[in-house]
């Protein structure tokens, strides 16, 4: 009660019986202000205070970005994926990845997608069906080899943390020690009901709360000790993934190597931005003196009005030249080096800046149309850096076609966004855009990957498909290490399914006008000499009545009409048919 009444909310109590009754409810509802108070950095007076003061800034229409002029950031390439400067790169980033930890953001549930589970347990394709989950934790093994097991540490919410321990646990963590895997769970934060801050009541003896967002990922970071444990096990980097984005390593290697090169603390991965695209813009926003310079990621809403009132009256619009916003667009990949990174954890317990975003219902400001919360969002740590010389804060962008395909949105809004030339995000776009960034790859290699699509629609998304090519982490992890294994005179035509798994695997001369399938185990090699593979191949098809919903949700499925298979579990072999 002694909380309750140092914040102004002992009001919360008023209806409670005086006669001594309903004690458990009464005590459990105390269990929970004191959870609450012991979840957020120095406690709820301190959420209370900062409430008040975001809620008046609000009501005031204070904007954040006052007197800052955006301009270009100063510490930041576009690396031009493939080519040497990449190459470069990729190369000091493959050996710093072994000394990083990953951080995946993975708090939501499916159900925007029409699917009921967590996210990671979607399937990136359905040629084989990896998982999200195992996709991630395989392809962190092959980064680290068997020199290193990269850390994973996974920030759930209480949605999707039993349902994620049981991913995990039935497949045996994929073939993980479970102390490499740290599971945070994000808690939640009270609901807002008015301008002074006050609390508000689910029931009798609870209160509603709400998500704080995902910058909560580096307070867990700090106070589950996770960030000083990686750094006394010797990791260097920090490096922040999300959940259903499966061409993000093509970027983490790369941009690694930069940010190792040009001694930058923070590294943000980025894309060419498409106007009025629903992802931040990295800019350098300039502060009267005596405030210093501040590399941060604008949140697309408010990038077009800061825009229209200091540099461009026409506000968020393409660069005529380019055709993309001359900002850099976030996609929420972020690199830290750990040491000042876990210094800055100390100094704040990992509470980033926040933020209010009531919605009123009267001219006055007083009364919300429904309860509030504070937020914060994990791409706000720059602001926390003190970079004077706009020289430790920088980005590495990409080509998106490489790097950036998240699977996010249900089929009203994927054709909402088709329908303004914007991507779907889709999960049927996603799947299709991962089988074309790896014969992208090939490409680079000098493989022929013909690429002629065929337009479909299914569950009443267009999406255009060439050949399904999935090249596995254990193939080939960076892009040097396929340039290696791939060799001569390779053709796939656009109706094939590639698929090849296995770390000791070289392919010399293959010509692929159907289904292949290459699994090589760890205690085996194969070595393709020669091989022509023609036989009827897998035919798309409107997914049958009655499929599960990670099926159902992308419409299609693959009716397996011939696959050549070829699988060794161990030994030497050679493939030469001549």
């Amino acid at each position: 009660m002694d909380i309750l009444r140092e914040i102004g909310q002992e009001w919360l109590t008023e209806d409670w019986p005086k006669d001594g009754s309903e004690k458990e409810q009464q005590e459990a509802f105390f269990d929970q202000v004191r959870a609450l108070n012991d979840a957020y950095p120095g406690g709820l007076k301190a959420y209370v205070n900062n409430a008040r003061r975001l809620l008046q800034d609000s009501k005031d229409g204070r904007n954040p970005f006052e007197s800052c002029t955006p301009e270009m950031p100063t510490a930041g390439e576009t690396l031009d994926f493939g080519k040497e400067s990449f190459l470069r790169r990729e190369a000091v980033g493959a050996e710093e990845v072994k000394k990083a930890g990953f951080v995946l953001v993975a708090g939501g549930l499916g159900e925007r997608l029409g699917y009921n589970g967590i996210k990671l347990q979607l399937p990136v394709e359905t040629t084989t069906n990896i998982c999200y989950l195992q996709f991630y934790v395989e392809y962190l093994n092959a980064l680290g080899g068997s020199d290193r097991i990269i850390p994973l540490a996974i920030m759930t919410s209480g949605d999707t943390h039993d349902k994620t321990v049981a991913l995990l646990e039935a497949h045996n963590y994929f073939g993980r020690a479970r102390d490499s895997i740290t599971l945070m769970r994000q808690g939640k934060v009270p609901s807002l009901c008015d301008n002074s801050g006050r609390f508000v009541k689910e029931s009798k003896y609870s209160l509603e709360t709400k998500p704080h967002g995902h910058g909560d990922v580096h307070q867990l970071m700090h106070s589950t000790g996770v960030a000083k444990r990686w750094a006394s096990s010797g990791v260097e980097w920090v490096v922040f993934i999300q959940d259903t984005n499966a061409l993000v390593f093509n970027s983490t290697q790369g941009a690694l190597g930069l940010a190792k090169e040009k001694g930058l603390d923070v590294n943000s991965i980025a894309i060419a931005r498409k106007p009025g695209e629903a992802i931040g813009a990295i800019a350098r926003l300039v502060q009267p003196a005596p405030k210093h310079p501040v590399t941060v990621c604008v949140e697309y809403n408010q990038l077009d009005p800061l825009l229209r009132s200091t540099i461009n009256k026409e506000g968020d619009v393409a660069d005529p030249k380019t055709g993309f916003s001359p900002f850099p667009g976030n996609i929420n990949t972020l690199i830290f080096r750990l040491q000042p990174y876990l210094m800055i954890l100390e100094e704040t317990q990992g509470l980033m800046p926040e933020f209010v975003n009531p919605k009123y219902a009267d001219a006055d400001k007083n009364v919300f149309k429904k309860p509030t919360r504070l937020e914060c969002m994990m791409q706000d740590y720059p602001k926390l850096v003190s970079d004077p010389t706009g020289s430790l804060v920088g980005f590495t962008a990409f080509s998106r076609d490489f790097v950036f395909s998240p699977v996010k949105n249900s089929k009203a809004e994927a054709l909402a966004k088709l329908s303004a030339g914007l991507d779907a995000n889709s999960p049927g776009s996603g799947e299709a855009e991962f089988y074309e960034m790896n014969a992208q790859r090939l490409r680079l290699c000098g493989v022929s990957v013909a690429d002629e699509k065929q337009d479909t629609v299914f569950g009443d998304i267009p999406v255009k498909f060439g050949a399904r090519v999935v090249l596995h982490p254990t193939f080939a992890p960076t892009q040097a290490a396929l340039a290696s294994k791939v060799d001569g005179n390779v053709s796939i035509s656009s109706r094939s399914t590639l698929v090849v798994e296995g770390a000791n695997i070289k392919i010399d001369d293959l010509t692929l006008d159907g289904a292949l399938v290459i699994k090589i185990g760890s205690a085996a090699s194969l070595h393709i000499k020669k091989l022509s593979v023609h036989n009827r191949g897998w035919q798309m098809v409107a997914a049958p009545d009655g499929s599960d919903e990670a099926v159902r949700i992308r419409g299609f499925v693959f009716e397996k009409l011939d696959t050549r298979v070829i699988e060794f579990s161990e030994g030497s072999h050679v493939i030469d048919e001549s």
